[in-house]
């Protein structure tokens, strides 16, 4: 399996656990092809907390990205589009099973000392 590490907010990790975020969203997509991301949730968790299968990569217009996920994205169309203000594309992870730690761990077991300011990718 390839794996990323994404760093993401406290309640968009809650969100993807309840199953009512369905997508995560980037700027970018991975250079690297990967099949999961480890979820690295930011301050004040600051642990890895779980991960989810990658079920398909969407990349396309913001718009047109929006309008295919809106429904399970997980937030406000306004959060989206000031997200993808000025940028002509836009990238949507869409998310398969998701796994929650029993333990969260933290970022020296997969040999980080800080969390990415975006994504990481891991061996």
């Amino acid at each position: 399996m390839k794996k990323v590490l994404f760093s993401i907010k406290p309640e968009f990790v809650e969100k993807i656990f309840s199953g009512e975020k369905r997508f995560e969203y980037r700027k970018s997509r991975c250079k690297r092809e990967v099949d999961r991301i480890v979820i690295y949730c930011t301050y004040p968790c600051g642990k890895v907390v779980g991960e989810v299968e990658i079920s398909r990569i969407l990349v396309g217009s913001p718009r047109k990205i929006w309008e295919n996920t809106k429904k399970y994205s997980g937030i406000s169309e306004s959060f989206f589009n000031k997200y993808f203000m000025h940028k002509n594309i836009a990238v949507a992870y869409e998310l398969g099973r998701v796994t929650r730690y029993k333990e969260p761990k933290t970022l020296s077991e997969y040999s980080l000392k800080v969390p990415p300011q975006s994504y990481v990718y891991i061996d």
